[in-house]
C-alpha cells in the first residue's frame, strides 16, 4: 500500500471519530482548516453528543453554515449509529423535505471520481432500505425508521426519535413580530415534538434569534426552570474588536451595506443574534425605587393612593389593577394584580387589594363589562370589608388603545417608578412590559394599557385637570 494510500485511510479514520474533518472530507472548501468558528461549531456538537446534556441551541447568523452543519451532523451520527432515530422540523414542508433529501442523497451518493470523497468511502455499511426511501421517512437497511422530516404543519404520529433537530423556524421579521406564530411554534414543539423524544434522546435547535419570544428563546427559559441541562451557543458575525466572524463568508463591507439596507432591528437579529423585539420593543427602560419617598420620621410623602384597572375585554385577556403612590406629579407602583382568573374572584381580590393599600381613588374603565365590575368591587368593599374609605369610578375610554399607549410610552419610562423587584414580584406584567413592540402585533397589550392609565391620570393631576368623572 502506497504512502497516498495510507494517508488517504488515516484521513477516513479520522473522519469516522471527528465530526470536523468528516465535514472538511465531504466539503472541504466549506469546512476550511483556517475558518476556526467553523471548527468550533463542530466541536461543540460532537462534544454535546458526547455529553449528558439533553439541549443545545445554536444561533448563528445566516449563510455561514447553520444547515449544512445540521445535515452533515445526521450524516454522521447515522453513520457512527444505525439505531438512531432522528427527527427534524423546519419552517414548512419544502424545508424539511429538502434538509431531508440532502441526508438522504449524500448516504446513496456513487462513487464516479476516484479523487473525490464520498460519504459511502467513510462509513461504507450504511445504506438506504429498498422500499423505505421516501423523501420525508426512510430507514436505514439493518434499522427502523431512521429519519423522518417535519414542520409545524406536519405530522409526527408513530413517530420516535432518539435526536430531535429543528432548523429555522421563523423565515421572516415579520414573523418575529408575530406574536401569535410564536406561540404556535412553541405549542407544536411542546405539544407534539417533545412527545416523540425517547428517553434520554437529545434536542438540537438551531436557529437565528429573532424574538425573545422565539422558539430558543422560550427554551432557554422551559428547561432552566424545569433544571434541565441546556447548552447555548452564540456566534456572531460582527466580533467586540471590530472584526467578522469569517471575512470570507460576510466581509466588513458587505456587513455594513446590508445593515444599512435593511435596518438596525433586523440585522442585529440576523447576524448579531440580538432579538428584535429588543431593538423594536416600545419600552426601553424602567425607572425604579428601593424605598418609597419618605421625611425624616419615615413618613410616605405621597398625597394620595390611587388605582388604574383595566378589565378583561374576552376570555383571553389579562384583567390588570394598578396600585400606586403619587409624589411630585410622578407614580410610585406599590401593586399589580395581573390575571387572567374570573370576575367572582378578580372582584374580590382586587377589593381586598384597595383596601390592603389604603386607595383613595379607584379608576375603572367601564368598557365591555367594567361598570358591572366597578359596582362589584365598590359593594364587596363596603359591605364585606367594611369601607367606604375608597371612592371608586367608572368611565368609558374612546380613545385609540394604540395610540395612547405610544403617544404616553416617553412618560412611563421617565415619570413611573417600580419596585426594584418587581421583575420576581409581578413576573407576567413584567414580561408583557418588556416585550411590547412599538411595531407588529402584540398578542397583548392589557399591561401596556393599564401603565398608560396610570400616565394619563397623573399627568393630567400635574396640569390641574379633574379626572374622576
Amino acid at each position: 500500500m502506497d504512502k497516498e494510500h495510507i494517508k488517504l485511510g488515516a484521513k477516513i479514520e479520522l473522519a469516522r471519530r471527528e465530526f470536523f474533518y468528516f465535514c472538511h472530507l465531504l466539503a472541504p472548501e466549506f469546512y476550511k482548516i483556517n475558518r476556526n468558528y467553523l471548527i468550533n461549531l463542530c466541536n461543540e456538537f460532537q462534544r454535546f453528543c458526547e455529553s449528558d446534556e439533553q439541549i443545545m441551541i445554536v444561533n448563528l447568523p445566516p449563510r455561514h453554515g447553520k444547515s449544512r452543519t445540521a445535515g452533515l451532523f445526521v450524516e454522521w451520527l447515522l453513520g457512527r449509529n444505525h439505531n438512531e432515530k432522528i427527527m427534524t422540523g423546519s419552517y414548512n414542508e419544502t424545508l424539511s423535505t429538502t434538509f431531508s433529501k440532502n441526508v438522504r442523497n449524500a448516504i446513496q451518493e456513487e462513487k464516479a471520481d476516484n479523487d473525490k470523497i464520498i460519504y459511502s468511502d467513510i462509513f461504507p455499511g450504511v445504506q438506504i432500505k429498498r422500499g423505505d426511501g421516501s423523501m420525508n421517512l426512510w430507514s436505514l437497511t439493518d434499522g427502523y425508521n431512521n429519519y423522518l422530516a417535519t414542520s409545524p404543519s406536519g405530522t409526527a404520529t408513530g413517530f420516535g426519535c432518539t435526536w430531535m433537530i429543528i432548523d429555522d423556524l421563523i423565515k421572516s421579521a415579520e414573523e418575529a413580530y408575530n406574536e401569535t406564530i410564536l406561540e404556535k411554534h412553541w405549542d407544536w414543539f411542546v405539544n407534539t415534538m417533545l412527545s416523540r423524544l425517547e428517553e434520554g434522546g437529545k434536542i438540537l435547535i438551531i436557529m437565528t434569534r429573532w424574538a425573545t419570544g422565539d422558539l430558543a428563546g422560550r427554551a432557554i427559559k422551559y428547561f432552566k426552570s424545569e433544571n434541565i441541562k441546556c447548552k447555548v451557543i452564540t456566534m456572531k458575525a460582527l466580533q467586540d474588536d471590530g472584526s467578522m466572524i469569517c471575512e470570507e463568508i460576510l466581509s466588513r463591507k458587505s456587513y455594513d451595506m446590508k445593515v444599512k439596507a435593511m435596518g438596525a432591528d433586523i440585522a442585529s437579529a440576523n447576524y448579531q443574534q440580538i432579538p428584535i423585539d429588543q431593538k423594536g420593543r416600545l419600552y426601553t427602560h424602567f425607572k425604579t425605587y428601593e424605598y418609597i419617598p419618605s421625611d425624616g420620621s419615615g413618613n410616605s410623602l405621597f398625597t394620595e393612593i390611587r388605582s388604574y384597572c383595566d378589565t378583561a375585554d374576552e376570555g383571553s385577556d389579562y384583567l390588570c389593577n394598578i396600585i400606586y403612590g403619587v409624589y411630585n406629579s410622578e407614580a410610585y407602583i406599590l401593586d399589580v394584580y395581573y390575571t387572567k382568573d374570573s370576575m367572582e374572584i378578580t372582584e374580590k381580590e382586587t377589593a381586598k387589594r384597595l383596601v390592603e393599600f389604603d386607595v383613595n381613588k379607584a379608576t375603572i374603565e367601564s368598557n365591555n363589562g367594567g361598570r358591572g365590575f366597578a359596582r362589584s368591587v365598590k359593594r364587596i368593599m363596603e359591605s364585606e370589608l367594611f369601607t367606604n374609605h375608597t371612592i371608586v369610578k367608572w368611565y368609558h375610554q374612546s380613545k385609540n388603545k394604540k395610540a395612547r399607549i405610544l403617544s404616553n410610552s416617553t412618560w412611563v419610562m421617565e415619570h413611573i417608578y417600580y419596585p426594584v423587584n418587581w421583575r420576581d414580584r409581578w413576573p407576567e406584567y413584567y414580561e408583557a412590559m418588556m416585550s411590547y413592540q412599538k411595531e407588529g402585533k402584540n398578542k397583548h397589550d392589557d399591561a401596556p394599557d393599564a401603565t398608560t392609565g396610570v400616565a394619563e391620570r397623573t399627568r393630567q393631576r400635574k396640569s390641574g385637570i379633574s379626572v374622576l368623572r
